[in-house]
């Protein structure tokens, strides 16, 4: 009867993770593995490169020199591009950053630079995706989570049952 019951429970507490799914080709390789980046975009010159990243509220503008990669520091940055409109402060050496909250969408931005005696300007485009992914992943977490305290419940019933029944005999 033990063996029967702690068989049970085993397949109980297995089982959880076996939940259906559907529409997947099991013959094709996996997808390639994501990590969430911040949105970022990138525009180069032949005197400057600039890196756009957008996080937490601002825009993040990492400038360098486009020859020898050295950040560029004390310049006059501005950028331009649907909402955005104004100049970037200096944060650390080539490091600029002004306030900015974007939808979901494709931002053009145009980045105005002098630095020195020489001026720019770059084009990029920063693409903002809205987050879908996140959510589905919760749902299959908690679904685990509500068959597993099922099984372990099934079996802590089966053994008060057991230890009920081991009591009867032994009286």
């Amino acid at each position: 009867m033990r063996a029967t019951l702690a068989r049970a429970a085993l397949i109980l507490l297995l089982a959880a993770n076996a939940h259906a799914h559907g529409d997947e080709d099991h013959s094709a390789p996996p997808p390639p593995p994501t990590q969430a980046v911040s949105p970022r975009a990138a525009a180069a010159s032949d005197d400057f490169e600039a890196v756009a990243v957008l996080e937490g509220g601002k825009l993040l503008v990492y400038l360098d020199r486009f020859a020898s990669n050295a950040p560029v520091a004390g310049a006059k940055l501005e950028v331009e591009g649907g909402p955005l409109k104004g100049a970037a402060r200096e944060i650390a050496p080539g490091v600029y950053a002004m306030d900015a909250t974007l939808a979901p969408g494709r931002h053009p931005l145009t980045i105005t630079i002098e630095a020195g005696e020489i001026a720019d300007l770059l084009s990029a485009t920063l693409e903002i995706v809205a987050p879908t992914a996140a959510t589905a992943a919760v749902g299959a977490w908690r679904n685990t989570l509500a068959w597993s305290i099922a099984a372990l419940l099934v079996l802590a019933a089966g053994v008060k049952l057991l230890r009920r029944r081991t009591r009867k005999e032994a009286a």
